[in-house]
């Protein structure tokens, strides 16, 4: 019989070797608490539903899933994955990809708005194993025939609450109908909204529900909540919480996207470093957005609960919430991108006597009281704002021009001059697209890096580039 502790080794499950063993060279030791009940079942061909927050390790359960019964000889379509965002989409994808490098000759391929529809054609002629992408573009293709689900093995909906949320009801019945009826169905979310269940009893088969516990503890997340008494007081409010906890990274959530812009505009005015993410903004503006976040050339994010879905930030350190969340699961949600990894983090929530009704459901479900704290003290004149070290450089070179971050790296720190002279530990994310690339380097080394680039050649040839501001 095994120990409590061997049952959590990824070793004591049924997985190919070559997995298991690779899964240790990227630190992936011992289960988390929803691959542990989730991948028994997962690995007997159950369908399942598992509910867990951001950072849970969901996606390392389902990948291991489709990867251990994927025949690779056989090159056909046979896993999908649903995302409801881009983002979320490149980030399962990268992440299936470092789970797979060390079985050879699986191709995944990444299908998603927002992306220009020609290479995805000629890619999809080429076939694939693997397919990663929104429902919008899936449903796009597969009423063109471009994309054949016959031989699908695997379904996966990534945050399913998120795309009913979105509005993709019809293209998941379109993408059901053209998937085969003998298919595993494995659904992941981090709530359980009311109009999920339909979908689980019209297209599961007995699925085996899991869902992991969703609250933090309070050693990790320490929640503060203080009182506002309407609307017009929560961005000076939101003011002061900046001053009183200055962070390198802080995500502030608002529930609609014009009061999003709003509070992103307003605070760049007061000389804060703010962007703004919504479903409003163009694929470029989204992605440089969260490129600049994510590098920490910008020091804070005002994003709508959608738009941030697949936020993937090392070491957040603070959130705010602009008003607390209509659902209490989505407010647990939040907060859980700080505090990731053991390490600690801070929810700063507004709230008024008109939201009473919402702060007793937050109550209730987290089963604790919400006591309102007072306000730090007013903002004092000349208050030293804190400012990113980091600025992002965009290069207009890219993944098609067979451009790689090594030549970036190399680009920036070659030469010995004491006067152009830029340290690897000066350089940050770089970060690669199909036809630009982005990387961060250290403020005070900023334009000399834009020389370098601007001046110097990379594959043979002079690439353009910017400062983005």
């Amino acid at each position: 019989m095994q120990s409590p502790a061997n049952s959590l080794l990824f070793s004591s499950l049924p997985l190919n070797k070559a997995l298991v063993d690779n899964l240790a060279t990227m630190d992936y030791n011992e289960m988390t608490p929803i691959q542990a009940q989730s991948l028994p079942e997962i690995l007997a061909n159950k369908d399942v539903i598992a509910q867990g927050k951001t950072g849970s390790g969901k996606t390392a359960a389902f990948a291991l899933g489709l990867l251990n019964k994927l025949d690779v000889k056989k090159f056909r379509v046979q896993s999908l994955v649903l995302c409801p965002t881009r983002e979320l989409a490149d980030q399962v994808a990268k992440e299936i990809r470092k789970i797979a490098r060390a079985i050879h000759n699986i191709k995944v391929l990444t299908l998603c708005g927002g992306t220009p529809m020609g290479p995805q054609i000629v890619s999809l002629e080429h076939g694939a194993h693997i397919i990663v992408g929104t429902p919008g573009r899936i449903e796009d293709h597969l009423k063109k025939g471009r994309l054949n689900l016959d031989n699908l093995t695997t379904l996966v909906l990534d945050e399913a609450d998120r795309m009913l949320e979105m509005g993709f009801v019809d293209a998941l019945d379109l993408i059901f109908s053209l998937c085969p009826k003998q298919r595993q169905t494995l659904l992941f979310s981090a709530t359980f909204p009311t109009q999920i269940q339909p979908l689980t009893e019209r297209f599961m088969q007995n699925p085996v529900t899991i869902k992991v516990a969703s609250t933090h503890q309070e050693s990790t997340i320490n929640q503060h909540f203080y009182q506002v008494n309407d609307n017009s007081e929560r961005l000076f409010a939101v003011r002061l919480l900046l001053q009183e906890f200055q962070r390198e990274s802080t995500v502030i959530f608002c529930n609609t996207k014009l009061e999003c812009q709003e509070v992103a505009n307003q605070l760049n005015n007061f000389g804060f470093s703010a962007l703004a993410l919504h479903g409003d903004l163009e694929q470029k503006d989204r992605d440089q957005t969260l490129v600049r976040f994510s590098n920490k050339s910008t020091a804070i994010l005002v994003a709508t609960d959608v738009a941030a879905r697949g936020l993937d930030v090392d070491a957040l350190d603070a959130v705010i919430n602009y008003h607390i969340a209509h659902d209490p699961e989505i407010h647990v949600h939040r907060i859980g991108r700080t505090g990731r990894a053991g390490a600690k983090g801070v929810a700063l929530s507004l709230i008024s006597h008109k939201e009473a009704h919402k702060v007793m459901r937050l109550e209730k479900y987290l089963e604790q009281d919400i006591n309102a704290e007072s306000l730090p003290d007013e903002i004092v004149l000349n208050y030293d704002i804190v400012k990113p070290s980091m600025v992002t450089l965009q290069i207009d070179g890219g993944k098609k021009q067979k451009l790689r971050p090594g030549d970036i790296l190399g680009a920036l720190t070659a030469g010995n001059s004491p006067a152009h002279k830029i340290n690897g530990d000066q350089v940050g994310n770089i970060q690669m697209f199909p036809i630009r690339a982005y990387v961060a380097v250290h403020h005070k080394v900023a334009n000399i890096a834009l020389k370098k680039i601007m001046e110097g050649k990379m594959k043979g040839r002079n690439f353009r580039v910017r400062k983005l501001a």
